[in-house]
């Protein structure tokens, strides 16, 4: 939901831009991906919260700065790096990296929450 949140109807039409970057045209064959990019942020939150766990990490500060700390060491230069390598316009990858850093958030703030 966050990533349809901040990508929206502001930023569909980028999309369009580059047709050739896309793995299915015109919309065929996608729900697949669609399936497994969804389900893929669940692990990485799950994860989150097990390392949380593992390292004692269940207040409010901890967990936001380790959500910030992981967003600076995986999404965000991969997605930096995407944008630099592949047609992939500035807006969109930012809208990447901010939903990255508000799933991190939600993650963080389950995690204190109901853990702490």
């Amino acid at each position: 939901m966050s990533d349809w949140l901040f990508m929206g109807d502001l930023l569909y039409k980028r999309f369009d831009r580059y047709p050739e970057i896309w793995r299915f045209s015109g919309g065929k064959g996608e729900s697949k991906a669609i399936a497994w990019s969804t389900a893929l942020p669940f692990v990485t939150c799950g994860v989150f919260d097990l390392v949380c766990l593992r390292y004692h990490l269940l207040s409010y500060h901890s967990t936001f700065e380790l959500a910030v700390a992981l967003w600076f060491v995986a999404p965000l230069p991969m997605l930096i790096a995407n944008a630099i390598w592949m047609k992939l316009s500035a807006p969109i990858a930012a809208s990447y990296a901010i939903g990255w850093l508000v799933k991190l958030f939600i993650a963080a703030l389950s995690v204190a929450l109901i853990l702490s």
